[in-house]
């Protein structure tokens, strides 16, 4: 995926906050018994050949839906049941990154992108740390350093604005998922905001759907069009629609389209939400290959006595790691 090469230019937001610190998922070694949880402590400890799910559970009504169990949740990776080995939710600081359109078509729309990305980091939990992407026809890195919880950095690095060129998405997703991986915090999330189409990246939609299914961030995104965008630009906004919610579901994430700028914010500060009460799951996959293919995952979850229908969320499967990447990177586990 390249290296992340970044000019001086805007800044960043963040996450939500920390309860009580998670339990570590298990270190290498053999496969403990399913449910097994190490003693507490925020780092979650690596495992090569451990996959780790971040689910959100739902109910009809929306609202996330706590007190589950392990044995209310069933894992699959290509069909076949697989045993869970780690099961826990804690509300666990992140890494987080926040890409931001800042093509000449945002002028009037940029403003109220930085209010709803300063509620991110106004509601940050103290132990995240965050970036910051602004893009046009490039992308760039705008906080002191590669990672910051500073609120007054973040607050200065938003509070510049240029909007000017066009959009280079792809570009831009690609150099903050490389640039992601270089977190301290086990847990991590992108949050993309865009008007438009990408019509400036020397990658493409596919470079940027492979970079994201290998990653182990999940990415939520809002696409801000404007009312003479869906009046006037009704294809572009359609195709732009579509790639958003590809990205985002393929990594478990969501795709938001507000109807208007005022409802930005609100959405930013429910994916913090959002991100802050979801439920860990990890297994050892039966299937030990090291071949590198896409292996599919799928979750159910059985409600508890007297609960309706529940709704999940996680990302869509990982490709497994090949001998000499196990080799290379054994301290990052796949699918996480």
């Amino acid at each position: 995926m390249g290296i992340l090469s970044f000019a001086v230019v805007l800044a960043a937001g963040c996450l939500a906050y920390a309860q009580q610190a998670p339990p570590a998922i298990p270190t290498p070694g053999p496969p403990p018994p399913a449910g097994a949880q190490a003693q507490a402590g925020h780092r979650i400890k690596s495992d090569v050949d451990l996959v780790v799910l971040h689910v959100t559970v739902a109910d009809d009504h929306g609202q996330f839906v706590p007190n589950l169990q392990e044995d209310n949740f069933r894992v699959f990776e290509q069909n076949v049941e697989q045993k869970i080995s780690y099961f826990s939710r804690q509300d666990i600081p992140v890494t987080m990154g926040l890409i931001i359109d800042n093509s000449g078509s945002m002028r009037e729309k940029r403003e109220q992108v930085a209010v709803a990305a300063m509620t991110f980091v106004r509601t940050s939990n103290p132990q995240d740390e965050a970036f910051v992407v602004n893009f046009n026809d490039e992308y760039y890195l705008d906080t002191e350093g590669d990672f910051t919880n500073d609120q007054k950095d973040l607050n200065d690095a938003l509070s510049r604005i240029d909007t000017r060129g066009s959009t280079a998405l792809y570009d831009a997703l690609i150099g903050s998922l490389a640039h992601v991986k270089k977190g301290h915090k086990d847990k991590r999330v992108l949050l993309v905001i865009t008007d438009g189409d990408d019509d400036a990246s020397q990658k493409t939609l596919e470079d940027a759907m492979r970079a994201a299914e290998e990653s182990t961030a999940t990415i939520y995104t809002i696409g801000v069009f404007s009312e003479d965008d869906r009046q006037h630009e009704k294809r572009m906004v359609r195709h732009s629609k579509k790639v958003l919610q590809e990205i985002a579901e393929a990594t478990g994430g969501l795709a938001y389209f507000p109807d208007n700028l005022n409802e930005v914010t609100p959405i930013c500060e429910q994916v913090a939400k959002e991100i802050r009460n979801q439920y860990t799951i990890g297994y050892y996959p039966t299937n030990t290959a090291k071949d590198g293919t896409f292996r599919s995952v799928q979750l159910k979850v059985i409600p508890p006595n007297g609960r309706g229908k529940l709704f999940l969320r996680t990302r869509t499967g990982y490709y497994a790691p090949t001998a000499s990447a196990r080799d290379q990177h054994a301290s990052l586990p796949p699918g996480y």
